[in-house]
């Protein structure tokens, strides 16, 4: 896999999800700023002369719609954490587990809507489109919320919960049947005391190529897992041309997505944190907005009085 050309060299896309960099590569992007401004006017001069900005976006924008982070106090699935579930190891060891635990969180994304945060992002693309200016969202979610919301420049870099793949032939599909298959249906209760279903994996998601018939698994980057090298290319490539940076709802801690906008400020590119807490990141921005991002992104995209258009 090529080297990402926004990291430093030592920094590959070959880094999995969920790891973080060596501490003497950590060292090299460190950009230690003085304390971030909270003034609006300030961050709205930035954003009326931006031509090309990046919003990376993580599972706070999505908590808003009522989704859960797994994070946190009281971020368990029954008894166990997102990283214990969502990796190849557990599918391995126990398939029927992990596809009851997607299966939740399918069903309860199906029910859930954009938010004002999903949408102010969504509304500054289409119209900063029509006076020449180029707005991207590289998102961590997995859930497709900003998609739903017309966001259109969306690289979904961890993938998404609505994609299967084949573990046989690795045919990728669309698929929002709820349930995914019978045997799943009112299956997944997510309170500690629920019990596995243990579904025979016969009875599990399998492919439907013609022919195949294979185990599927959701088409999502799990913890230990590459990122998707093309995706990630496309990214740095977005994040080295833009230059204006908002990293909106995220906890700033999973890698390789914790790097993005820290490497963009190292450039003395604008970035603001909009966040209902400080992350670990929080000090290397020029901008820092607390509060849920249903409140401080409608304000901050509106249209400046200097827009035409």
């Amino acid at each position: 896999m090529r080297p990402l050309q926004f990291v430093t060299s030592r920094l590959t896309s070959q880094l999995c999800f969920g790891q973080k960099p060596p501490a003497s590569s950590q060292s090299k992007i460190c950009l230690i700023m003085a304390r971030p401004s909270s003034n609006m006017a300030d961050f709205r001069k930035c954003f009326a002369s931006a031509k090309h900005i990046v919003i990376i976006s993580g599972a706070g924008i999505s908590a808003e719609s009522g989704i859960p982070t797994f994070r946190g106090a009281g971020g368990y699935w029954r008894k166990w954490k997102a990283q214990e579930l969502a990796t190849p190891e557990a599918f391995a060891r126990n398939p029927s587990r992990v596809w009851e635990f997607y299966h939740y969180r399918r069903d309860v994304i199906l029910t859930k809507e954009p938010n004002p945060g999903h949408r102010a992002i969504a509304e500054c693309e289409a119209r900063l489109s029509k006076q020449g200016r180029r707005v991207v969202v590289i998102t961590q979610n997995i859930d497709e919320l900003h998609r739903r919301a017309g966001t259109k420049n969306l690289l979904e870099i961890h993938g998404t919960i609505f994609k299967t793949r084949c573990t046989s032939c690795g045919s990728v599909v669309k698929n929002y049947k709820n349930p995914i298959c019978p045997a799943l249906s009112g299956k997944g209760a997510p309170e500690p005391e629920a019990e596995d279903t243990k579904i025979p994996v016969e009875e599990l998601p399998r492919c439907e190529v013609a022919g195949c018939g294979g185990l599927v698994r959701p088409h999502v980057v799990w913890f230990g897992e590459n990122l998707d090298p093309a995706v990630l290319e496309e990214a740095s490539g977005e994040l080295r041309r833009c230059d204006l940076c908002l990293v909106v709802g995220t906890s700033s801690v999973v890698y390789p997505a914790a790097m993005f906008a820290p490497e963009v400020a190292a450039r003395g590119v604008p970035v603001a944190e909009f966040n209902t807490e400080t992350t670990p990141a929080t000090n290397k921005f020029r901008f820092y907005f607390q509060g849920p991002c249903g409140t401080t992104l409608p304000e901050a995209l509106a249209p400046h009085e200097t827009e035409t258009v």
